[in-house]
């Protein structure tokens, strides 16, 4: 009896020094907290989608607690509530950041593309991409295996007739499809202002492009002609419109042959 209760006596005795130890050492060591940091993390919407150019929603509160920037509007997740609520918490102007979307610039589905193999590796755009550019007859289109739905963390994309599809009313333009699509057809582009847009990244010459895909720009120029405000620019075979400069009258679209430029 006498040595179970010493027993129970020397591990009470332990606990109890353990307990101070960790007490001591969680105020020698404790890390200070930005209450201000945490205040603002609360306001964001957690999502990390990291489209605020910071590595999540922790990253750009500390930066707005600590002074480093007094932009309110960079969280496009939360959008405009969000960033009155910040502005406000801080003392701050609200001003409203510019909509955008990201857009899908490839018409290369299953209707105007083929196979020119069939691929059992990996269902990864970025594996199907390093053999021969991907499985379709035009090695500029959009794979199609949804690396850029798997990375998208509001459910905007869907893959329909072997291209990604974005629904703007879900994207919250964070960029994350952008970086995960190898053959870069997803851009983020203004969302609220008509502009002209050539959905075509092939830059092969026009017979060439033509025989790989039935809507591809074959750099046949008609579009440059039609433009009088010289946004319309042929490099490489392929149109692309200088956003700055477009005015929005549609002529280009109007002159295009294979219809790969809309006003969006």
């Amino acid at each position: 009896m006498h040595s179970i209760l010493l027993a129970v006596l020397l591990v009470s005795g332990v606990g109890i020094v353990a307990g101070l130890l960790l007490g001591v050492a969680s105020k020698v060591f404790a890390v200070p907290v930005d209450q201000k940091a945490e205040d603002l993390s609360e306001m964001l919407p957690g999502a990390n989608c990291g489209g605020c150019g910071y590595s999540g929603c922790s990253g750009y509160a500390a930066a707005l607690a600590g002074g480093k920037i007094t932009d309110c509007a960079k969280c496009v997740a939360g959008g405009d509530e969000v960033a009155r609520q910040l502005a406000d918490y801080l003392g701050l102007s609200a001003d409203s950041a510019a909509k955008t979307c990201a857009v899908v610039l490839c018409r290369g589905n299953t209707e105007n593309t083929e196979l020119k193999m069939e691929y059992r590796g990996e269902m990864s755009c970025a594996a199907a991409a390093k053999l021969y550019g991907g499985p379709k007859s035009c090695s500029y289109s959009c794979v199609g295996y949804g690396d850029c739905m798997k990375a998208c963390p509001f459910d905007a994309i869907s893959i329909c007739r072997g291209v990604a599809v974005i629904d703007p009313a879900k994207c919250k333009s964070c960029g994350k499809c952008v970086a995960a699509c190898p053959k870069q057809v997803i851009e983020i582009l203004p969302a609220e202002t008509a502009k002209a847009v050539v959905l075509c990244k092939n830059t092969d010459k026009g017979a060439a492009a033509k025989k790989a895909c039935k809507t591809a720009c074959i750099g046949c120029g008609k579009c440059m002609k039609a433009c009088d405000c010289g946004a319309v620019k042929v490099s490489n075979f392929c149109a692309s419109v200088d956003r700055a400069q477009c005015t929005a009258c549609g002529k280009c679209a109007e002159a295009c042959p294979d219809g790969c430029i809309i006003l969006r």
